[in-house]
């Protein structure tokens, strides 16, 4: 297991662990990636040893963070605690696999940011 980096999400600090296996972390069972809420860490799998058999496994690896950084900021907003639809691996699929999409058309019109 490698830390990949550090990143602050809404105020708090997640350290991202990359290339995970079951025996480096339990919490890595039966999943390509995790965030920890009480750790503020998020794990993702290492790829070669799951099952996935995706050619492109760099670029599913950066769609699994992207799916659990989305996880950390619906939790560090509140709305995971309140809602279902935050908590819905659906929709946060969507945002996690979407959001490049969104901000190439931002970034086309210049809106991307104030």
């Amino acid at each position: 297991m490698k830390q990949h980096s550090k990143v602050t999400i809404l105020g708090t600090e997640y350290t991202i662990y990359d290339e995970v296996s079951v025996s480096d972390d339990v919490r890595i069972t039966d999943c390509d990636g995790c965030t920890d809420y009480t750790t503020k860490e998020i794990l993702v799998a290492n790829m070669l040893q799951t099952e996935r058999t995706w050619k492109e496994l760099d670029h599913y690896k950066k769609r699994t963070i992207r799916h659990e950084i989305t996880h950390a900021i619906l939790f560090e907003s509140g709305l995971d605690h309140n809602t279902d639809w935050a908590r819905n691996e659906e929709v946060v699929d969507f945002i996690a696999i979407q959001f490049p999409k969104l901000l190439d058309i931002f970034k086309s019109i210049e809106v991307e940011s104030f």
